[in-house]
């Protein structure tokens, strides 16, 4: 280790980072590619093949020619995604909540006005309740 300077290492570091993050702008390039709809498969091809085989130039051209629509296939994706995610939480909340949920809580309800307004007695409430609840 004592012929190998703290510079050579940081410099060492600094080349495994970019080499990393050209990883992944790769990857972040190829995915957008297939998830593209507006274009075509030749096109499709062409940019892989140039992102292929020149790498570094490819990657960075891409970035500036598609980058701005890039964002927004990324926005509406996310947009989609929480969509998606909101209507699978109303529709699993509405047929549990109807099942179970939100039908004891009216139900409860319903029992304490009663008992409020002296329909029924605190025993017939408490017996009610425990049906209810069992």
């Amino acid at each position: 280790m004592d012929d190998y300077p703290l510079l050579n290492l940081f410099l060492t570091m600094l080349y495994l980072f970019f080499w990393v993050l050209w990883f992944f702008l790769l990857f972040k390039v190829i995915t957008d590619l297939f998830r593209d709809h507006s274009l075509n498969g030749w096109a499709k091809a062409g940019w892989l093949i140039f992102v292929i085989v020149l790498p570094y130039l490819g990657v960075l051209v891409y970035l500036i020619v598609r980058g701005r629509s890039m964002h927004e296939r990324d926005a509406k994706v996310a947009k989609d995604s929480e969509a998606a995610f909101r209507q699978y939480v109303r529709e699993a909340a509405n047929s549990e909540g109807s099942a179970t949920g939100t039908s004891h809580v009216n139900d409860l309800a319903k029992l304490a006005e009663l008992r409020d307004k002296g329909a029924i007695n605190p025993d017939e409430y408490e017996r009610a309740k425990a049906k209810l609840l069992a």
